[in-house]
């Protein structure tokens, strides 16, 4: 309950304090919100198989964040940025779909 009321009062002061990304960091901003729909996504799954633990949790979401913008990064020191981005959504977004699939299963029982 209190990481849905954490999450409701997140909701509420971004939607009235309209923060600004400043433009060096737009780049990042995606990537961090695929990662950390991971890591939500998969603790979500964990928390239907039992096995969630919430210091697990914290190391995966920040984690699986700073992994996915230390790769875009270092792509873009490289000169293909845009290449690391795509591979670094499509990476999280089959980890996305595959703890979807897994939660629609525990839910719908399908």
């Amino acid at each position: 309950m209190i990481a849905v009321l954490g999450l409701v009062l997140g909701i509420v002061i971004g939607v009235l304090t309209r923060p600004v990304v400043p433009t060096g960091l737009e780049v990042y901003l995606p990537i961090a919100v695929v990662a950390a729909l991971d890591a939500v996504f998969g603790g979500l799954r964990a928390r239907l198989d039992g096995k969630f633990d919430d210091k697990v949790f914290v190391v995966s979401f920040l984690s699986n964040v700073v992994v996915a913008a230390l790769i875009v990064f270092l792509g873009d020191q490289l000169g293909v940025g845009a290449q690391l981005s795509v591979g670094v959504v499509v990476v999280f977004g089959i980890r996305i779909f595959s703890n979807v699939t897994a939660i629609r299963r525990h839910v719908f029982r399908a």
